[in-house]
């Protein structure tokens, strides 16, 4: 009877295992014993196989594992990520974007999309100016442009404060949620093998790419990378085939993409009155970060 309670259930999981090192002699003369610890990825046919965190596969006879248990899964440093800099990485979704700085503000523009997202006000942190004259170049900026002025700002902030009694009106309110790849990996179903990828942009010097995923005529996905983020945006399901587990078919096989070139963390924007979207993503590791709200002018 082992001394552990590992087993099959393990598999998917982080865990620490001492194992006997066979025909070697311990400091003490006794057995030599070595820990292994990473993510157990299978666990059969007398086998058990350990994910270290540098991807090297170990293999340990189940035999020689002395003891072991779960362990909680390592932070990933890239969910302490601070909430203009995981805002500023919308950018990349939308290749064409200009911007101009306004103190730590960003005021964004495109060309082309008239999508809020590149479309918007970046109002996060010190314009490096008054509240007021802050929103004053936000307006000149955009009608400049022919655009409504509009502003991204977080919920509760100081700017938020500042819109509102600047009479400015209320539009969405979006949650960004994220995770670790590697833990939500585990909880998806293989990709699905025969989906059309297709690269839409790509920065090989910088490893950012963006890419458009279909599943036949069921479904449709992008991804954008910028460093080891991968933002998944554009996921959609067409009617007749809604609610029959296409979306999580769908990330598993942009997530496999992503993993390919070197992501780490996953997010995205969800609105908050989407609740089919909350119960997805909550049902994958993803938790919510920060809230932002939009704003737009109350003048034409």
């Amino acid at each position: 009877m082992p001394a552990h309670l590992l087993g099959p259930h393990v598999v998917g999981k982080r865990i620490v295992v001492r194992r006997l090192v066979p025909g070697q002699t311990g400091p003490t003369g006794g057995p030599a014993f070595t820990d292994i610890l990473g993510v157990c990825t299978s666990w059969a046919d007398g086998t058990a196989v350990i994910e270290r965190e540098s991807g090297e596969q170990v293999r340990v006879p189940i035999a020689e594992i002395v003891s072991g248990k779960p362990v909680p899964p390592r932070p990933n440093v890239r969910l302490r990520i601070g909430v203009r800099e995981a805002e500023l990485l919308s950018a990349a979704i939308f290749p064409g974007t200009t911007s101009e700085a306004l103190g730590e503000w960003v005021l964004f523009d495109h060309e082309v999309s008239v999508r809020r997202r590149p479309n918007s006000a970046l109002a996060i942190g010190d314009p490096g100016i008054e509240p007021t004259a802050a929103l004053d170049r936000v307006e000149s900026y955009y009608r400049s442009r022919h655009k409504h002025p509009r502003v991204k700002v977080e919920v509760g902030s100081a700017a938020e404060e500042a819109v509102v009694e600047r009479g400015w009106v209320e539009d969405v309110t979006v949650e960004f949620l994220l995770a670790g790849l590697a833990a939500t990996r585990r909880l998806l179903p293989p990709p699905v093998e025969d989906a059309r990828v297709d690269l839409q942009a790509v920065d090989l010097q910088a490893n950012d790419a963006q890419v458009l995923i279909n599943l036949g005529d069921t479904a449709r996905i992008m991804g954008t990378m910028k460093n080891d983020w991968l933002a998944i945006h554009d996921l959609e399901v067409a009617e007749p085939h809604r609610r029959q587990g296409i979306a999580t078919k769908a990330l598993a096989t942009l997530l496999e993409w992503g993993a390919e070139r070197g992501a780490r963390a996953a997010w995205l924007h969800v609105e908050t009155d989407n609740d089919a979207g909350h119960a997805l993503y909550e049902g994958l590791g993803f938790t919510e970060h920060h809230r932002c709200r939009y704003y737009s002018s109350p003048t034409p």
